[in-house]
């Protein structure tokens, strides 16, 4: 622990700072859990009786759900409710490797199996800052659909926020998000890859929902003040329960309403070979580098080397025509760039917008 001293900062044992007149202690559980009722509708999910699970992935919101589901007297199951360091409760990632992605299948996999025993369930990675959530009907909800869910029922169901707030997301998240924007008659914030971008906007309630394709997303208070401005996989899993409860509906159901209205788009990343001098080349590209007029035999209608939402520069490049984009990024450990590419004609148009995608950035940094 660190101590002020006469002269300044200095450190000094644990013993000896706890034992301080100036230490005192913070609840964090109930200082989090009693604030949940002015963020989450926890009344109309009591009442509703849904069954849900929540898996904390043996971290340590293990603590947090179990006093949610006690506190507000939900229908909640806590699954692999001990923390253990071993992780023996885990199915392994897609490499065989433990990772508490609850965004992974495979990680995934056990709640998957048994989400008939449940109304709506969810889990949450070791940090409980990402979500997944899990529905009889569907499984786990690809991020970006839930996302698109979320947008759309908040903003019909928070009458405090301000008319003036707007939807943030990152550039390499679906546009199906966009879309719903529009219909909500609502102002689009698009902003590079990364939380915290979102910022200052969940602060000042200037945006009413930041998030991100990797499942990490938060948003305001009913009263439209700040709650948080980093991710948190708590509330999100506990607004797929009070969508539920509100609609009848799951969240894969109401997707699957959103792509009815605003068409199915097909959502993929890979990854690309390029070394360090490529890499380079790509993150300080310009608009004006990219010469190529059509992807996919659409027309191009926008080469974005800066986020429309900031300004600031998104380090890599995103091409978008009326019905597919994709956006290219140097990876920062790997010697390869990303490619994220969505498309809302099929399968076979998403791949034409890849290899095109991949020919023109190899074209551009050699």
């Amino acid at each position: 622990l660190i101590a002020a001293g006469l002269d300044g900062v200095e450190r000094v044992p644990l013993e000896e700072a706890a034992a301080a007149e100036t230490t005192g202690t913070f609840d964090f559980l109930d200082s989090y859990v009693s604030a949940l009722p002015e963020i989450i509708d926890l009344e109309v999910i009591k009442e509703s009786g849904l069954h849900i699970g929540a898996d904390p992935m043996g971290s340590a919101s293990v603590a947090y759900w179990q006093e949610i589901g006690e506190r507000f007297g939900l229908n909640l199951t806590v699954v692999n409710p001990e923390v253990d360091p071993q992780w023996a409760f885990m199915t392994l990632d897609w490499d065989e490797k433990i990772r508490m992605d609850c965004s992974s299948p495979s990680a995934m996999a056990s709640l998957i199996g048994n989400r008939d025993e449940y109304d709506i369930a969810t889990g949450n990675d070791a940090d409980s800052d990402r979500h997944g959530i899990v529905t009889p009907d569907a499984g786990l909800m690809n991020p970006n659909h839930y996302l698109a869910v979320a947008i759309d029922y908040l903003y019909r169901n928070r009458a405090g926020w301000s008319p003036e707030a707007g939807i943030g997301k990152t550039l390499v998240s679906s546009s199906i998000i966009d879309r719903v924007a529009d219909s909500l008659g609502r102002r689009l914030v698009e902003v590079p890859v990364g939380f915290k971008w979102f910022v200052p906007g969940l602060l000042d309630g200037s945006i009413g929902f930041g998030g991100e394709e990797s499942a990490g997303a938060s948003f305001l208070r009913m009263d439209g003040s700040a709650w948080t401005t980093d991710k948190d996989g708590i509330i999100l899993a506990l607004l797929a329960a009070e969508i539920t409860a509100r609609t009848g509906k799951t969240p894969s159901q109401r997707y699957a309403e959103l792509t009815e209205q605003f068409g199915d788009p097909v959502y993929e990343r890979i990854d690309a070979p390029a070394d360090r001098e490529q890499k380079a080349v790509l993150k300080k590209l310009s608009a004006e580098q990219v010469t190529a007029e059509t992807l996919a035999g659409e027309p191009i209608i926008a080469k974005l080397t800066e986020a429309p939402g900031n300004g600031a520069t998104v380090g890599g490049l995103k091409v978008v025509t009326e019905s597919a984009w994709f956006a290219a990024r140097p990876s920062g450990t790997e010697d390869v760039y990303k490619i994220y590419a969505e498309s809302f004609k099929g399968a076979e148009h998403l791949a034409q917008v890849q290899k095109e995608a991949k020919a023109l950035v190899d074209s551009v940094i050699g």
